[in-house]
Order: C-alpha cells, then sequence, then structure tokens
C-alpha cells in the first residue's frame, strides 16, 4: 500500500496495514491523521513527563503508564497513539496487549506544528467523548499545558502547577510547570 491519498473512510485495520515509514498514522472517526518523526525537544518533553509520572503511576497502582507507538482502538474507525497514556488496570494487573485497554486514565500529547490541528481538535474531541478523565496538551513553545476534561467546553490552561489525582491514588501528583519547562527548553 503506497502513501494514503484520502484523508476520511479509514479504520484502525487500514490504518495498521500502512507501511513503518516513519510517520505516525492514526484515525479517528474514519479521519485520517499523519504526522513526520517529531522534533528532538518533542522527545525531550515525553520523556521529561514520562520520568515525572513513572513513580507516582506505580506507587498508588492507578493502571500502566505507556508510551507511543501504540494501538489504541475506541473503535473500528479510531486508533490512536497518544505520546504518553495512562491505561487501567486489567482485572488488577497491567494489560498484556493493545486489545485489553479500552479506555484511558490520562492521555497526554506534546504540542508539535506538525500536531497542533489533531491534538487540539480532532483527537481532543474524541478524548472527552470517550470519557478519558484528563487530556494534557503540552505546549513547550507558550509553556503551558491545557488540561481538558470530558465536559470542559474550554480547557484549563496551567503554567505554574499542575495536580493530579486519579482514583484510586489518596494523594495527588504535583507537577512544577515552571520546573518541568525549564529542564526541557532551557539549556
Amino acid at each position: 500500500m503506497g502513501m494514503p491519498q484520502a484523508t476520511h473512510g479509514w479504520t484502525a485495520e487500514m490504518v495498521r496495514a500502512l507501511p513503518d515509514d516513519g510517520n505516525r498514522y492514526e484515525v479517528v472517526d474514519g479521519e485520517l491523521l499523519v504526522t513526520p518523526a517529531p522534533r528532538l525537544l518533542h522527545q525531550r518533553g515525553i520523556l521529561t513527563l514520562l520520568e515525572i509520572l513513572r513513580d507516582y503511576v506505580r506507587s498508588h497502582r492507578v493502571g500502566e503508564l505507556l508510551l507511543s507507538p501504540a494501538d489504541i482502538e475506541f473503535d473500528p474507525h479510531t486508533l490512536v497513539q497518544p505520546d504518553i497514556f495512562v491505561a487501567p488496570l486489567v482485572e488488577g494487573r497491567r494489560p498484556r496487549a493493545w486489545t485489553e485497554i479500552k479506555g484511558l486514565l490520562l492521555a497526554a500529547e506534546v504540542l508539535s506544528p506538525s500536531t497542533a490541528r489533531a491534538d487540539r481538535q480532532v483527537k481532543r474531541r474524541k478524548y472527552q467523548r470517550q470519557g478519558v478523565p484528563e487530556y494534557w496538551i503540552v505546549d513547550l513553545d507558550a509553556r503551558l499545558v491545557e488540561r481538558w476534561r470530558p465536559a470542559d467546553e474550554r480547557p484549563e490552561i496551567l503554567a505554574q502547577m499542575l495536580s493530579w489525582c486519579p482514583v484510586p491514588a489518596a494523594t495527588p501528583l504535583e507537577i512544577d510547570l515552571a520546573a518541568f519547562f525549564r529542564d526541557v527548553v532551557e539549556e
């Protein structure tokens, strides 16, 4: 199968059949999303956020912290690959296959110029409809996080502190965003 020509009418199965050509392919409600390899700063942002989340998610047993590439299929016309996400435990254990992940506790995307529309509009609306409790859009250039919840019509804009307390955690994770952005963006 060559490069995709149309961007609508796609299924998760069709996306899985695309060649491994360095692009990231996702489909949301039949709309094909194609993004090139990310810039270095994007990857540093993902790694730094992953390091912050890792111990918290493990110690509070809230789920499994993972990153893309991934095959999160909400329905036959939706296959997403959030940069970082937390999948719920399955019968008290970590998921063993992508097919066991039916929902997410957290999805986070580190914004890139090539992904801004998909992250802020297409994927955000899908995550809200799926009931993902927290969706974070990390904007490294603006040094802020847009936090979306299922019923939100506008994001909560966070630049200083991000607090996250998923069920069943007893205490929240507090992320000092100013320190996070300094670590990622500044040399």
